[in-house]
């Protein structure tokens, strides 16, 4: 009941809100209609009242605010509050000059606040404008013109500094896209206030115009027009309009004093006020200084005692007061030093945790190669990672986790190493002032550092920047170090995205699954298949580097047989075959032929008879020298087939595909396997071999 009570007014101040679009149109129309139509001296007194406490109201939010962003429509609200302030000037001005009577506010202000008197009145008045005008306004426009000028110059540089915390892991793609929301919202506000600003100094300048416009017409009315005295005249009207200029002056300062109060806040956790106690009290010999110098002062003669000797109490007190906190800190922080110490020697559970954290993917550069590196480098290698993520997850099917990039002095200075779950799988050298030149050396040669392309291993050579057009036109490809960083860096990722992947990717793919088709993901119950068998089949296909984009179609062919068989190599072969238009579209030609080599008959059958059962699983059992003569044979057949094509394709039986992508792959790495039960409808095959053991030279 209670929780019932507590809901009905938020849903009443929400219903509110869902109409505050007609309530400002509104306002906009009232102001408009202020300016032109004559009002009661009432509804006069009425609205200067809304705009004194409107702009109290704003000065109060604008106190309170942790960030300038949170009150960001602050620059088109300072001008509402102008033009309601001028449109009650107008209002005031006509009724004071037709009837010299603007109602009991301004009649008060001009009375009792400077007591009747025409000339403290118009001091005070020109006081109150100059201090607007020349001290809170010109600083606040100020404040703005460079705030604006520096968010401006300084958003490339947070824009990257998102990119290197989304890279390295520490932010995800929401935390960054509201980020990035953030800068430009900033950017926005500090251009909107440095134009706002321009209001407020407007409005001083136009304060000042018509109160002098208003005692030079009061005079002229009562005198020439209503047969007063001028001195009657100038007494009525002057004090009028007087107590016109400080009922709308005083507003006006409270909101250029918020204005300046917002353009020069700085981010923080606290309001200002607890910022400013914080800091201004916690030094406590500052206090006690201030203390004894006032009591000096109060013990001058001619000076008075009272005020000194109060101030000089207040200060004393605050000084034993923050002397006393003080001394708490400290104690608190020795013992919280003491206690880390402690736990150190002690050697806590959570160090251990730590050591045990091992980065899924990670790359580390000697100290020559930082700045390759350097988050604040346009088109470093930081950039072109986030790009390398993006490519991956819409050729392969998956995202690459976060690439942890650190520099390690144990290395080369030139060296790097690419590291997946903390162990170093590959490493090479660059040369971060160099190019690398790839190609056969012709008849125009080349001078730099000979090297070999980490990536490929072809062999190539560094050369200075200013030989890259000339290795250009003789033909060499030339690349920049990051380039050369990023594409061995790919390679490696290709090689082995099946290691990398784990079950809580394959959870995330399934989820991603779901929304488009969760008929499908529901009967993918644990009873069907488990996650783990999915994983097995996924890591089976990427370890041939082939795209699992189409994760509705592995899927449904793993639901389809699952009855039969729950074994992940065959399960995989199932999916292949349903992906044969994938696999196709890798090493097939424009003219839909595949290039391929394939066993002689007597061969294939002999290598088929050495399968054997071994409960769940089958193995081929071939004697070792039987396997090397086998696969010297393939080698030598794609010696001979790649002088007409250099995507050759090993061609066998479903039954042997498996068997014979595991006995070449450590001798074979990158000849694809295929069977003949996944080529796709439509493809043709080119034969350029044949693979037997009776025909070896």
């Amino acid at each position: 009941m209670a929780e019932n009570e507590k809901n009905v007014p938020r849903n009443h101040i929400k219903h509110i809100f869902k109409h505050s679009e007609f309530v400002l149109a509104a306002g906009v129309l009232c102001i408009l209609v202020v300016l032109i139509v004559p009002l009661p001296t009432f509804l006069l007194d009425l609205l200067i009242t809304v705009n004194i406490s409107l702009s109290l109201l704003v000065l109060l939010v604008t106190l309170h605010v942790k960030r300038a962003l949170e009150i960001s429509a602050y620059p088109s609200l300072l001008l509402f509050l102008t033009l309601l302030r001028l449109a009650l000037n107008v209002a005031s001005t006509r009724l004071i000059l037709m009837h010299a009577d603007a109602g009991h506010v301004i009649e008060s202000f001009g009375n009792f606040v400077v007591g009747g008197n025409v000339v403290i009145g118009l001091v005070i008045f020109i006081i109150l404008t100059v201090i607007q005008f020349i001290v809170i306004t010109k600083g606040a426009t100020r404040v703005s013109e460079v705030a604006a000028r520096f968010t401006l110059d300084a958003m490339p540089g947070k824009q990257m500094s998102i990119d290197a915390d989304l890279n390295a892991g520490s932010i995800t793609e929401e935390q960054a896209k509201e980020r990035r929301e953030d800068i430009a919202r900033e950017a926005e506000f500090y251009g909107s206030m440095d134009g706002a600003s321009k209001f407020v100094s407007g409005d001083a300048i136009a304060g000042i115009i018509i109160t002098l416009i208003n005692i030079a017409g009061g005079i002229a009315i009562g005198g020439f027009m209503q047969g007063m005295n001028i001195s009657d005249a100038l007494s009525t009207y002057t004090i009028l309009t007087v107590g016109d200029g400080l009922v709308t002056q005083i507003p006006s300062l409270i909101n250029a004093t918020s204005a300046a109060l917002l353009t020069t806040k700085a981010s923080s956790k606290t309001s200002l006020g607890e910022d400013l106690s914080s800091q201004l009290l916690t030094v406590p010999r500052a206090l006690g200084f201030a203390s004894g110098i006032l009591l000096v002062f109060g013990l001058i003669p001619g000076l008075p005692i009272v005020p000194f000797f109060l101030m000089s109490a207040l200060f004393g007190f605050l000084f034993i007061v923050s002397r006393n906190n003080s001394n708490k800190s400290e104690t608190a922080e020795t013992t919280e030093k003491e206690t880390e110490k402690a736990k150190q020697l002690g050697e806590p559970e959570c160090e251990f945790q730590n050591l045990l954290q091992v980065d899924r993917m990670g790359v580390e550069v000697g100290y020559k190669l930082v700045p390759l590196v350097d988050p604040k480098k346009v088109g470093g290698v930081l950039s072109r990672i986030s790009a390398l993520r993006k490519q991956f997850a819409r050729d392969m099917g998956i995202i690459i986790p976060s690439i942890r990039l650190r520099d390690n002095l144990q290395l080369a200075s030139n060296g790097y190493s690419i590291k997946i779950k903390g162990q170093t799988v590959d490493k090479g050298e660059l040369m971060p002032d160099k190019f690398l030149a790839l190609g056969e050396e012709g008849t125009k040669p080349l001078e730099g550092i000979k090297t070999t392309d980490p990536a490929y291993g072809l062999p190539g050579m560094w050369i200075s920047g200013s030989k890259k057009e000339f290795a250009e036109s003789a033909g060499y490809t030339v690349i920049d170090p990051t380039s050369v960083l990023v594409t061995h860096l790919t390679e490696i990722i290709k090689s082995h995205a099946h290691e990398i992947i784990t079950r809580e990717d394959i959870q995330k793919l399934i989820d991603t699954t779901k929304k488009d088709s969760p008929t499908l993901v529901k009967e993918l119950t644990p009873n069907t298949l488990s996650l783990s068998v999915i994983q097995e089949v996924v890591r089976n296909l990427l370890r041939e580097r082939i795209s699992i984009n189409d994760f509705v179609t592995i899927l449904e062919t793993l639901i389809d047989n699952a009855h039969t068989t729950k074994d992940p190599e065959v399960l995989t072969e199932y999916v292949r075959q349903r992906l044969c238009r994938t696999l196709c579209s890798q090493y097939q030609s424009e003219s839909n032929k595949i290039s391929t080599i394939s066993f002689e008959p007597g061969l294939e059958q002999e290598i088929i008879n050495s399968i054997h059962d071994m409960g769940n699983k089958s193995v081929l059992a071939l004697e070792p020298n039987y396997a090397h003569k086998i696969i010297d044979a393939i080698t030598e057949t794609i010696r001979k087939a790649y002088i007409t094509s250099n995507d050759t394709v090993l061609l066998t039986s479903s039954t042997l595909r498996n068997h014979i992508r595991k006995l070449t792959e450590t001798a074979l790495p990158y000849l694809p396997v295929l069977s003949y039960k996944e080529i796709a409808p439509g493809i043709q095959i080119e034969s350029l071999g044949i693979v037997s053991l009776t025909n070896e030279n």
